[in-house]
């Protein structure tokens, strides 16, 4: 049966607590759920603390959690769920208002990777730089993120246990494999893998991909490479004897 009306279940509230408020809201084809949102907000709640920008799930501003799975609500079609849907902030980061969170923290965190750095001879050079074409395809895979923060936001480790301090999240892992495989980048990342970023504390769950509006596969292509690149250096048994005879295998700086 074709559904005419819609009950939407929106949390109201802020840092200070909230509740699920219900609305009746009329369907027409092809709505999904920002547009179920924006239309309680144009006719029964004009107060409603919604983010959103372009409507094309390019912008990552409109993440939320929807039946408390962490999706876009302008890529997400009510036509996918029955007649009731519930709709609540983001529950990894502190709430501002309604569906409004503050997602700062995650601006914070990119401030404190060290950006793309080519070598000398490459910044000096008046030649093209050349590189292989698989190389190419590996880091713009990464550079289609759309910082919705979505895979922050189901990331347990962040989510269930606040480890903010501790570990900076699969976006920033993406962030962090963008310039460590970049071909022309000469910097090692590596020490701040195993000790800021936190990536210890990643336990290869793939919840993160599957939330990715952009389909990138942050487990496979992103963190698990940075894994085993940072094993290498860091719990490599050989490696680990040579520190130790002082006879090479050093950390990185």
């Amino acid at each position: 049966m074709e559904l005419t009306t819609l009950d939407l279940n929106i949390w109201r509230g802020d840092a200070k607590g909230g509740e699920l408020v219900s609305y009746r809201v009329p369907v027409r084809e092809g709505m999904v759920v920002l547009d179920a949102v924006l239309w309680v907000q144009a006719n029964m709640a004009s107060d409603l603390a919604v983010r959103w920008n372009c409507k094309a799930a390019k912008c990552g501003s409109c993440s939320a959690e929807i039946d408390g799975f962490p999706r876009l609500m302008c890529k997400t079609p009510i036509a996918e769920y029955g007649g009731r849907i519930s709709v609540g902030p983001m529950k990894a980061f502190p709430v501002i208002k309604d569906l409004v969170t503050d997602v700062s923290w995650n601006y914070e965190v990119n401030k404190e990777i060290p950006p793309f750095t080519p070598s000398e001879k490459d910044l000096s050079s008046s030649e093209p730089w050349r590189m292989q074409q698989k190389d190419v395809e590996r880091v713009m895979e990464f550079r289609k993120c759309i910082e919705c923060f979505l895979c922050q936001d189901v990331c347990h480790v962040l989510r269930a246990h606040d480890l903010k301090g501790a570990f900076q999240g699969p976006r920033f892992m993406v962030r962090i494999a963008s310039l460590e495989m970049h071909p022309k980048d000469v910097l090692d990342r590596r020490a701040l893998l195993k000790g800021k970023a936190g990536l210890g504390y990643c336990n290869v769950t793939k919840c993160c991909t599957e939330v990715c509006p952009e389909h990138i596969h942050i487990t496979d292509n992103a963190i698990i490479p940075l894994k085993e690149r940072m094993d290498d250096v860091y719990f490599d048994p050989v490696r680990s004897l040579l520190r130790r005879l002082g006879g090479g295998g050093k950390h990185p700086a």
